[in-house]
């Protein structure tokens, strides 16, 4: 009979040992472990007949016959084989053989039998026991067996392979002569369906990826075919020559593949790479009579263009053992995983669930028996703030850059990232996470501040060649000095012994309070990695002297002085977003504004910029009057100083900012490439803008 009801008590079985010599009958001995009585020592000899009793302990426990309930341990040799089980310590158990010999590595045998399934465990609890022939030594326990195929194999969420299975105990004879409850072994432990020689075997079926969309719903990443092109070495005799014409069709290092094709088994798929299908048309007559050439196809997701938001999107790839081994099961070898940007941040969205059957396979029946079947979870679209006119037309431009750059633009009335563009294409994501010296478009800013503070811009302030500060000496780009002039002049002007001059104006903590109110170093919820900036409090003079024109401590991104700009333009703080959805969560910090007509005046002197300062190359371009700020930010400790070149600024609805590494001086390198993006979007038809 099965055994529920009474764990702990004595079996309901008519048959069972006689009465221990000395105990009335009718009366039975008291249990050494039963609440509120007294414990009996772990052995004694008992005269005149008595048995040996002995406690058990681990996955056998001992019995005395001088008890009259045979089944005594039955329960804990159970609950020690599910608890075993549900560790995956099963190998560390003292079991029994169902036939024959144990094998000789138990844990390497269950990972055989489970295949796929073999880790992590699965949860194992005793639902009963048959304690009716434990009087022969024998007793079964029905376990109810559960593996989280989605925890722990990467299956949809709330799938379960769940089943029950007996185990069946032998009552054997231990090391010193006392009797103990030992687990039987055999592939019927495991899953009935073992019993005849077949094993698990756990598929999976991986869903299509869902695509990343631009602000009006059109996919700017989705699947696309791709051609792969490789090198079987058996099929050549030359792996240089081979290697060499490969090089030379596409541009990759012909020696390193070479190395690669030697070192490869004959029959093995030698990947080159992969080339979407319209580039390898165009180079198809090439690369096919390249001897030991094999190409197959494919397809992947892709951007629009291969530099397209690159940085910011992402890539796809071979999942990588590290992601492999934090998947959860998700991911095995060779499966395709985000390995960058968008593709990585938001991968199990994007790539859904993979479908889960399990199966009894092989065995004497030679059959395949499914055992239980998920179907998959498809992969979720990302909604992106990208607009793909304007991201083309920031990647064309930076195309031209004559070094390392970054160019983002941003919706005035919403704050959505519109376009995110880096180059080289492969050189990281410095658009949203670069951390330089603002320069002098950090003037922004501090113009904020002491507007806040009371100066007029049509005040005269001098601007001489140098200002000293506590011993530290201030100058302006290339030593300019513009005397006695109107700060209106000195913000279009860009001088920095104006803006040092004006710093005692200005509290410690002016400087952090008024780049918050322009969202530089606020709190953002953009839904990927991006750098707000930071703008210390001031520690002393000459540092809030530095600070006033963007120097000192004071780091920033692109994407943070855009913002700066779409604040001004807005007359009102703007924060970014760029993922739209799934929506991030809203900032906790409240917003903080500054006085819109505060941020009038600030745009109207970013106006005198273009039309008599130091980026009139912007006064030509189409379209409605463009706004700017150039910066020429100083870094390292080269004598002179090496410079990085910033713009920023807003035409209409768009603000915008580029940097450019290394680059001379804003005016004269940033600048440039700011008006050919926007000369590349009025000609594409303009940015309507909203949302």
């Amino acid at each position: 009979m099965t055994d529920n009801a009474h764990e702990s008590g004595p079996s309901s079985s008519s048959g069972g040992p006689p009465a221990a010599a000395g105990v009335p009958p009718g009366s039975r001995p008291q249990a050494a472990d039963q609440p509120g009585r007294s414990r009996r020592p772990s052995r004694r000899t008992v005269v005149a007949g008595s048995a040996v009793v002995l406690a058990g302990a681990g996955a056998g426990v001992w019995w005395s016959a001088s008890r009259e309930d045979p089944a005594d341990g039955v329960r804990a040799a159970a609950d020690d084989l599910a608890a075993a089980w549900s560790q995956g310590r099963l190998g560390e158990l003292d079991l029994v053989a169902g036939s024959g010999q144990l094998p000789a590595d138990v844990p390497a045998e269950y990972a055989r039998l489970t295949g796929g399934l073999a880790d992590p465990p699965p949860a194992v609890t005793v639902a009963g026991l048959d304690t009716s022939a434990a009087g022969d030594g024998a007793a079964t326990a029905t376990l109810d067996v559960v593996f989280d195929l989605a925890a722990g194999h990467g299956g949809p969420e709330g799938s379960t392979f769940a089943y029950t299975t007996t185990a069946r105990f032998r009552r054997t004879e231990g090391a010193e002569g006392e009797r103990v409850w030992r687990a039987v072994w055999e592939p019927a432990l495991v899953h009935p369906a073992l019993a005849s020689g077949a094993t698990f075997v756990l598929d999976r079926e991986l869903p299509t990826r869902a695509d990343v969309l631009g602000r009006d719903g059109t996919p700017v990443v989705t699947a696309t075919p791709v051609v792969r092109v490789g090198v079987q070495p058996s099929r050549t005799t030359d792996p240089v020559a081979t290697a060499n014409a490969l090089g030379a069709a596409l541009g990759i290092d012909a020696a390193a593949l070479a190395t690669r094709i030697s070192q490869a088994s004959p029959d093995a798929f030698v990947d080159v790479i992969t080339l979407r299908r319209s580039d390898y048309e165009a180079q198809r007559g090439v690369l096919q009579p390249v001897p030991g050439a094999v190409f197959a196809e494919a397809t992947l997701p892709l951007a629009l263009t291969r530099g397209f938001a690159r940085a910011l999107l992402g890539t796809v790839g071979e999942a990588t053992a590290e992601i492999v081994e934090q998947s959860g099961g998700r991911y095995a070898a060779g499966d395709l995983a985000g390995l960058s940007g968008i593709q990585r941040t938001y991968d199990e969205r994007l790539a859904g669930r993979a479908g889960t059957v399990v199966r009894a396979e092989g065995g004497s029946d030679a059959l395949s028996t499914e055992l239980a079947r998920f179907d998959a979870q498809p992969g979720q679209a990302v909604r992106t703030g990208l607009d793909v006119a304007v991201q083309q037309a920031a990647d064309d431009t930076l195309a031209t850059s004559p070094a390392p750059a970054a160019l983002v633009a941003v919706d005035v009335a919403t704050g959505e990232v519109v376009a995110a563009a880096n180059f080289p294409v492969d050189g990281g994501d410095r658009a949203l996470t670069g951390r330089f010296p603002p320069g002098s478009t950090f003037k922004v800013v501090t113009t904020l501040a002491l507007l806040t503070g009371g100066l007029d811009p049509a005040e005269t302030v001098p601007c001489p060649p140098t200002y000293t500060v506590e011993g530290r000496s201030f100058s302006n780009f290339e030593d300019e000095a513009f005397g006695d002039v109107p700060f209106r002049t000195d913000f279009a002007r860009s001088c920095n012994t104006a803006f040092a001059g004006l710093s005692p104006r200005l509290a410690d903590d002016d400087l952090p309070r008024a780049a918050a109110e322009l969202g530089v170093g606020a709190e953002w919820a953009p839904g990927v990695d991006a750098f707000a900036g930071s703008v210390p409090v001031a520690e002393s003079a000459v540092d809030l002297a530095a600070a006033s024109f963007g120097q000192g401590r004071t780091l920033t991104s692109p994407l943070a002085m855009a913002v700066a700009a779409a604040s001004v333009a807005a007359g009102e703080l703007r924060r970014p977003t760029v993922v739209l959805d799934p929506a991030p969560a809203a900032p906790s910090a409240p917003a903080t504004s500054a006085d819109p007509a505060l941020l009038a005046t600030v745009g109207g002197l970013m106006r005198d910029v273009v039309t008599s300062g130091t980026a009139t190359v912007l006064a030509g371009v189409p379209g409605e009057p463009v706004h700017a700020k150039t910066g020429t930010a100083e870094y390292g400790t080269a004598v002179p100083p090496a410079t990085h070149a910033w713009t920023i600024g807003y035409q209409a609805g768009l603000a915008f900012a580029v940097f450019v590494t290394d680059g001379v001086s804003g005016g004269s390198v940033a600048a440039p490439l700011a008006a050919g993006f926007l000369g590349r979007l009025a000609a594409a038809g303009g940015y309507s803008g909203g949302s």
